[in-house]
C-alpha cells in the first residue's frame, strides 16, 4: 500500500447526497502488516501514521470537520455527540448519533459490519459497529432509538451496511449456530461437516427492517476476500499474524452556511 495511492471511498447510493464513506486500506501511510490506511489504535502501529491516516480519512469525507469516534467493545451502547471530543477521551460505545452540523462521526471495523444511518429531514445521523455480538445485542436498534431522541423518525431513517465479512468467507461452528434462534436459520448456509456459513449482512438488514427501517442498502463487499482493499481480522487470524489493521466508516452533517 503505497502512500501515493488516493484514499478509496466506497459510497452507498441511498446516502448519495450526505457526506459519508466506507473506507478501505488504500491511500494510507502505515507499513508492514497494517500497510495502508490503518486507523486503529490497537493495531500496534506508529501513532503518527494512525493520526495521519485518520486525518486523510476525515478529509476524504467532510474536510475540516472534527472526527469523533468511540472505544469499541462489541456492545449495544450508543452515545450522542453534542460537542466533539478528541481521541484521548473516547467513551466506551459501539455507536454514535448526532444532530450537530459540521461534525463527522465514525466507527472502525475489520470484518464486522459498519452501519451508517441518516434522517435527512431531521438532520440526524448515526454510525454503528455491528459484529455478530453487537447485532444480536441490539446495537442497530439502540442507534435508531438515540436518533429518535434527537428528532428523527424511524420511518424516515435510511441505513447502509458497508464492507464486512461475507457469507462465503464466514465459517462458524455448531456452538455459534446454537446461540441464535430457530427463526435465524435463514442466515446459516450448510458448510463442511459440523459447520455453517453465516450471512452477517443479511442478518443485520433483516433486523433493521424489523425495527422499522424501510430503506436499507447493503454494499456486498467482502473484507476477507479482498486483501488489497480491506483489512480483515479473520484473514489475519487464519495466517497467525500478530496484528491486523482497521478501516473507517464515516458520516457527517455539512457545515451550516
Amino acid at each position: 500500500m503505497a502512500d501515493s495511492q488516493s484514499v478509496e471511498v466506497n459510497r452507498a447510493a441511498i446516502l448519495a447526497d450526505i457526506p459519508h464513506g466506507f473506507l478501505g486500506r488504500r491511500g494510507g501511510v502505515s507499513t508492514g502488516l497494517v500497510a495502508g490506511l490503518n486507523v486503529g489504535f490497537g493495531a500496534d502501529d506508529d501513532p503518527a501514521a494512525v493520526a495521519e491516516n485518520r486525518r486523510r480519512a476525515g478529509d476524504a469525507v467532510l474536510p475540516g470537520a472534527p472526527l469523533v469516534a468511540v472505544h469499541q467493545v462489541h456492545s449495544a451502547i450508543c452515545v450522542t455527540v453534542e460537542q466533539p471530543w478528541d481521541d484521548d477521551h473516547r467513551p466506551t460505545a459501539d455507536a454514535l448519533v448526532t444532530a450537530r452540523p459540521g461534525t463527522l462521526i465514525g466507527i472502525v471495523t475489520a470484518d464486522c459490519a459498519p452501519i451508517l444511518f441518516a434522517d435527512r429531514e431531521a438532520g440526524v445521523i448515526g454510525a454503528a459497529h455491528a459484529g455478530w455480538r453487537g447485532a444480536q445485542g441490539g446495537v442497530a436498534e439502540a442507534t435508531i432509538e438515540a436518533m429518535e431522541t434527537l428528532g428523527a423518525r424511524c420511518e424516515r431513517i435510511i441505513a447502509a451496511i458497508g464492507p464486512c465479512i461475507a457469507q462465503a468467507s464466514y465459517e462458524v461452528g455448531e456452538d455459534f449456530r446454537a446461540g441464535f434462534t430457530a427463526q435465524d436459520g435463514e442466515f446459516f448456509a450448510p458448510g463442511r461437516a459440523g459447520h455453517y456459513q453465516f450471512d452477517l449482512e443479511s442478518y443485520i438488514a433483516t433486523r433493521l427492517a424489523a425495527a422499522g427501517i424501510r430503506k436499507v442498502e447493503g454494499l456486498a463487499l467482502d473484507t476477507y476476500a479482498q486483501e488489497d482493499r480491506f483489512f480483515s481480522f479473520r484473514r489475519s487470524t487464519h495466517r497467525a499474524e500478530p496484528n491486523y489493521g482497521r478501516q473507517f466508516s464515516l458520516i457527517g452533517l455539512p457545515f451550516v452556511a
